[in-house]
C-alpha cells in the first residue's frame, strides 16, 4: 500500500501543472484504488479507496513541495533542481 500511495503521489505531483484537477487510480480489476484531487489553492489531497485521506502535498513560491501524512506531519519534500 506505501508503494502504491509514493506512485500516487509522484503522478498527481505531475500532474498538477495540468487543467484536470481530480485524477482517480485504479487496480487491474477496474476498482478504485485512490485518488488525488487540487483544490483552488494548489494542495493537492490523497484518498485511499474508502475515501479516507492519506496524505497532502502543497508547493510553495520556490517551487519546493512538502508532503505530508493524514496527520499533518510532513514526511519529505521535493525541490526542482535550481538553474
Amino acid at each position: 500500500m506505501k508503494i502504491l500511495t509514493i506512485i500516487a503521489l509522484v503522478l498527481a505531483t505531475t500532474m498538477a501543472a495540468s487543467a484536470q484537477t481530480s485524477t482517480t487510480f485504479r487496480d487491474a480489476g477496474g476498482r478504485i484504488t485512490g485518488t488525488a484531487t487540487t483544490d483552488s489553492n494548489g494542495m493537492q489531497t490523497f484518498r485511499d479507496g474508502r475515501g479516507r485521506t492519506t496524505a497532502t502535498a502543497t508547493t510553495d513560491s520556490n517551487g519546493t513541495t512538502t508532503f505530508r501524512d493524514a496527520s499533518g506531519r510532513t514526511t519529505g519534500t521535493a525541490s526542482r533542481p535550481r538553474r
